[in-house]
Protein backbone atom coordinates (compact mmCIF):
# COMPACT_ATOMS: atom_id res chain seq x y z
CA UNK A 1 0.00 0.00 0.00
CA UNK A 2 1.52 3.02 -0.73
CA UNK A 3 0.93 6.45 1.20
CA UNK A 4 1.02 9.63 -0.81
CA UNK A 5 2.70 12.51 0.63
CA UNK A 6 0.76 14.98 -1.03
CA UNK A 7 -2.16 15.56 0.70
CA UNK A 8 -3.55 18.64 -0.95
CA UNK A 9 -2.95 20.79 -4.12
CA UNK A 10 0.44 22.27 -3.90
CA UNK A 11 0.79 26.04 -1.89
CA UNK A 12 1.19 28.48 -4.79
CA UNK A 13 3.11 31.66 -4.01
CA UNK A 14 1.24 34.51 -3.83
CA UNK A 15 0.42 36.48 -6.80
CA UNK A 16 3.34 38.84 -8.22
CA UNK A 17 0.77 41.94 -8.21
CA UNK A 18 1.01 42.07 -4.54
CA UNK A 19 5.00 42.88 -4.44
CA UNK A 20 4.97 45.04 -7.61
CA UNK A 21 3.90 47.81 -6.61
CA UNK A 22 4.56 50.96 -8.59
CA UNK A 23 7.47 52.73 -7.24
CA UNK A 24 5.44 56.20 -6.69
CA UNK A 25 3.08 54.73 -4.18
CA UNK A 26 5.64 53.41 -1.56
CA UNK A 27 7.21 57.01 -1.88
CA UNK A 28 3.82 58.78 -1.09
CA UNK A 29 2.83 56.57 1.73
CA UNK A 30 6.37 58.13 3.95
CA UNK A 31 6.86 62.30 4.11
CA UNK A 32 10.80 62.37 4.07
CA UNK A 33 10.49 65.78 5.63
CA UNK A 34 9.61 64.27 9.05
CA UNK A 35 12.77 62.39 9.08
CA UNK A 36 14.67 65.14 7.82
CA UNK A 37 13.30 67.16 10.58
CA UNK A 38 13.93 64.35 13.13
CA UNK A 39 18.04 64.63 11.69
CA UNK A 40 18.17 68.22 12.25
CA UNK A 41 16.98 67.84 15.71
CA UNK A 42 19.55 65.27 16.31
CA UNK A 43 22.48 67.01 14.74
CA UNK A 44 21.25 70.29 17.01
CA UNK A 45 21.33 67.96 20.14
CA UNK A 46 24.61 66.51 19.02
CA UNK A 47 26.27 69.26 18.46
CA UNK A 48 25.28 70.91 21.90
CA UNK A 49 26.46 67.85 23.80
CA UNK A 50 30.27 68.02 21.25
CA UNK A 51 30.44 71.75 22.19
CA UNK A 52 29.42 71.87 25.51
CA UNK A 53 30.49 68.94 27.34
CA UNK A 54 33.87 67.13 27.01
CA UNK A 55 34.24 66.54 30.06
CA UNK A 56 35.03 62.95 30.73
CA UNK A 57 36.03 60.86 34.12
CA UNK A 58 39.34 60.57 34.16
CA UNK A 59 39.18 57.41 36.64
CA UNK A 60 40.77 55.43 34.41
CA UNK A 61 43.83 57.30 34.36
CA UNK A 62 44.56 57.14 38.17
CA UNK A 63 43.63 53.24 38.66
CA UNK A 64 45.11 50.62 39.01
CA UNK A 65 47.05 51.87 42.08
CA UNK A 66 50.37 50.63 41.70
CA UNK A 67 52.21 52.56 44.41
CA UNK A 68 55.42 53.29 42.25
CA UNK A 69 53.25 54.60 39.84
CA UNK A 70 50.64 56.33 41.26
CA UNK A 71 52.55 59.65 41.37
CA UNK A 72 53.15 60.31 38.31
CA UNK A 73 49.34 59.03 37.11
CA UNK A 74 48.26 61.22 39.57
CA UNK A 75 49.99 64.25 38.35
CA UNK A 76 48.91 63.16 35.04
CA UNK A 77 44.76 63.25 35.96
CA UNK A 78 45.40 66.18 37.66
CA UNK A 79 46.64 68.35 34.80
CA UNK A 80 44.06 66.58 32.39
CA UNK A 81 41.29 67.66 35.15
CA UNK A 82 42.75 71.66 35.25
CA UNK A 83 42.13 71.86 32.07
CA UNK A 84 38.74 70.99 32.11
CA UNK A 85 38.12 74.27 33.76
CA UNK A 86 37.94 75.93 30.56
CA UNK A 87 35.25 73.54 29.23
CA UNK A 88 33.21 74.32 32.47
CA UNK A 89 33.40 78.30 31.91
CA UNK A 90 32.27 77.90 28.62
CA UNK A 91 29.44 75.84 29.69
CA UNK A 92 28.67 78.02 32.39
CA UNK A 93 28.66 80.92 29.53
CA UNK A 94 26.16 79.18 27.83
CA UNK A 95 24.31 77.49 30.27
CA UNK A 96 23.39 81.44 32.05
CA UNK A 97 21.72 82.16 29.01
CA UNK A 98 18.68 79.29 29.89
CA UNK A 99 16.50 78.13 32.81
CA UNK A 100 19.04 76.00 34.88
CA UNK A 101 16.87 73.46 35.82
CA UNK A 102 15.65 73.22 32.23
CA UNK A 103 18.50 72.28 30.68
CA UNK A 104 20.46 71.02 34.06
CA UNK A 105 19.94 67.06 32.97
CA UNK A 106 22.30 67.76 29.66
CA UNK A 107 25.72 67.70 31.86
CA UNK A 108 24.45 66.91 35.26
CA UNK A 109 26.25 63.54 34.44
CA UNK A 110 29.51 64.97 32.95
CA UNK A 111 29.62 67.62 36.03
CA UNK A 112 29.07 64.52 38.61
CA UNK A 113 32.32 62.30 37.00
CA UNK A 114 34.14 65.72 36.83
CA UNK A 115 33.65 66.51 40.65
CA UNK A 116 34.30 62.52 41.08
CA UNK A 117 37.72 62.58 39.43
CA UNK A 118 38.66 66.02 41.67
CA UNK A 119 37.44 64.18 44.76
CA UNK A 120 39.76 60.92 44.14
CA UNK A 121 42.65 63.08 43.28
CA UNK A 122 42.02 64.54 46.40
CA UNK A 123 42.21 61.88 48.58
CA UNK A 124 45.35 60.40 46.83
CA UNK A 125 47.20 63.62 47.32
CA UNK A 126 46.24 65.92 44.79
CA UNK A 127 45.08 69.84 45.21
CA UNK A 128 46.57 69.90 48.23
CA UNK A 129 46.34 73.91 47.49
CA UNK A 130 43.09 73.52 47.39
CA UNK A 131 42.20 71.90 50.60
CA UNK A 132 41.82 74.29 53.54
CA UNK A 133 44.11 71.89 55.80
CA UNK A 134 46.67 69.51 54.79
CA UNK A 135 44.91 66.13 56.21
CA UNK A 136 41.96 66.92 55.05
CA UNK A 137 40.52 63.95 52.77
CA UNK A 138 38.90 65.11 50.45
CA UNK A 139 37.15 68.98 49.04
CA UNK A 140 34.06 70.84 50.63
CA UNK A 141 32.01 71.70 48.33
CA UNK A 142 32.78 75.10 48.52
CA UNK A 143 36.33 74.23 47.64
CA UNK A 144 35.59 72.47 44.29
CA UNK A 145 33.32 75.21 43.23
CA UNK A 146 36.57 77.71 43.94
CA UNK A 147 38.77 74.91 41.85
CA UNK A 148 36.21 74.98 39.25
CA UNK A 149 35.50 78.96 39.45
CA UNK A 150 31.60 78.36 39.10
CA UNK A 151 28.79 79.00 42.29
CA UNK A 152 27.35 76.49 44.25
CA UNK A 153 24.07 75.81 45.45
CA UNK A 154 22.51 78.56 44.22
CA UNK A 155 18.77 78.92 45.59
CA UNK A 156 17.87 83.11 44.31
CA UNK A 157 19.23 83.15 40.89
CA UNK A 158 18.63 80.73 38.05
CA UNK A 159 21.91 80.86 37.28
CA UNK A 160 24.68 78.07 36.29
CA UNK A 161 25.99 76.34 39.58
CA UNK A 162 27.08 73.16 41.49
CA UNK A 163 24.42 71.38 43.10
CA UNK A 164 24.21 69.77 46.19
CA UNK A 165 22.72 66.54 45.22
CA UNK A 166 25.61 66.65 42.14
CA UNK A 167 28.29 66.81 44.83
CA UNK A 168 27.00 64.40 47.39
CA UNK A 169 26.65 62.03 43.98
CA UNK A 170 30.63 62.72 43.31
CA UNK A 171 31.24 61.72 46.33
CA UNK A 172 28.97 58.59 46.18
CA UNK A 173 30.85 57.76 43.07
CA UNK A 174 34.38 58.21 44.49
CA UNK A 175 33.68 55.84 47.69
CA UNK A 176 32.86 53.10 44.68
CA UNK A 177 36.33 53.59 42.81
CA UNK A 178 37.88 53.54 46.23
CA UNK A 179 36.30 50.30 47.27
CA UNK A 180 37.20 48.61 44.09
CA UNK A 181 40.99 50.40 44.96
CA UNK A 182 40.96 48.58 48.04
CA UNK A 183 40.70 44.95 45.95
CA UNK A 184 43.80 46.25 43.25
CA UNK A 185 45.70 47.41 46.09
CA UNK A 186 46.13 43.98 47.30
CA UNK A 187 46.26 42.14 44.54
CA UNK A 188 49.59 44.22 43.61
CA UNK A 189 50.97 44.14 47.12
CA UNK A 190 49.92 47.29 49.01
CA UNK A 191 48.29 46.03 52.08
CA UNK A 192 47.97 49.21 54.06
CA UNK A 193 45.89 51.11 51.73
CA UNK A 194 42.74 49.11 51.88
CA UNK A 195 42.73 49.54 55.72
CA UNK A 196 43.15 53.39 55.14
CA UNK A 197 40.54 53.30 52.66
CA UNK A 198 38.15 51.53 54.97
CA UNK A 199 38.61 53.78 57.81
CA UNK A 200 37.47 57.03 55.31
CA UNK A 201 34.69 55.40 53.67
CA UNK A 202 33.41 54.41 56.99
CA UNK A 203 33.41 57.44 58.46
CA UNK A 204 31.65 59.53 55.07
CA UNK A 205 28.82 56.44 55.11
CA UNK A 206 28.74 57.89 59.27
CA UNK A 207 28.19 61.16 57.64
CA UNK A 208 25.36 60.63 54.97
CA UNK A 209 23.69 58.73 57.74
CA UNK A 210 22.93 62.41 59.31
CA UNK A 211 21.98 64.16 56.09
CA UNK A 212 18.12 64.26 55.57
CA UNK A 213 17.98 63.35 52.24
CA UNK A 214 14.99 63.89 50.33
CA UNK A 215 16.16 63.26 46.79
CA UNK A 216 14.92 59.61 46.25
CA UNK A 217 17.73 58.86 43.58
CA UNK A 218 20.50 60.43 46.11
CA UNK A 219 19.22 58.41 49.28
CA UNK A 220 19.23 54.84 47.51
CA UNK A 221 22.62 56.07 46.29
CA UNK A 222 24.01 57.17 49.61
CA UNK A 223 22.44 53.69 51.41
CA UNK A 224 24.52 51.51 48.61
CA UNK A 225 27.30 53.00 50.56
CA UNK A 226 27.10 50.50 53.07
CA UNK A 227 28.44 47.78 50.47
CA UNK A 228 30.94 49.54 49.95
CA UNK A 229 32.38 49.29 52.87
CA UNK A 230 31.17 45.74 53.63
CA UNK A 231 33.54 45.37 50.40
CA UNK A 232 36.49 46.80 51.61
CA UNK A 233 35.97 45.12 55.22
CA UNK A 234 35.75 41.96 53.52
CA UNK A 235 39.23 42.59 52.37
CA UNK A 236 40.85 44.23 55.72
CA UNK A 237 39.27 40.95 57.44
CA UNK A 238 40.78 38.40 55.10
CA UNK A 239 44.39 40.60 55.13
CA UNK A 240 44.22 40.04 59.17
CA UNK A 241 43.79 36.60 58.79
CA UNK A 242 46.37 36.26 56.81
CA UNK A 243 48.79 38.54 59.36
CA UNK A 244 49.36 40.69 56.91
CA UNK A 245 48.32 43.86 58.06
CA UNK A 246 49.30 44.33 61.75
CA UNK A 247 46.09 43.28 64.42
CA UNK A 248 45.42 47.45 65.80
CA UNK A 249 45.50 48.22 61.58
CA UNK A 250 41.94 46.33 61.40
CA UNK A 251 40.39 48.28 63.62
Amino acid sequence: MEISLHAGPPISSPPDRLWNLPKDNINNMIDHAIFESLQAKIDEETAVRDGDLRKRSFHERILPPQTNVLPPILEEATQEIIAQRDEIARLKAVADNHPFYKYNGLWTRELQNLVSSIELCAYLGGFQDFKSTSSASFLTIEEVGKFLNIPVNLKEQDAFHLTIEEYLLALIAMVEELSRLAVNSVTLGDYSRPVQIGNFIKDLFAGFQLLNLKNDILRKRSDGIKYSVKKVEDVVYDLSLRNLIPKGGAA
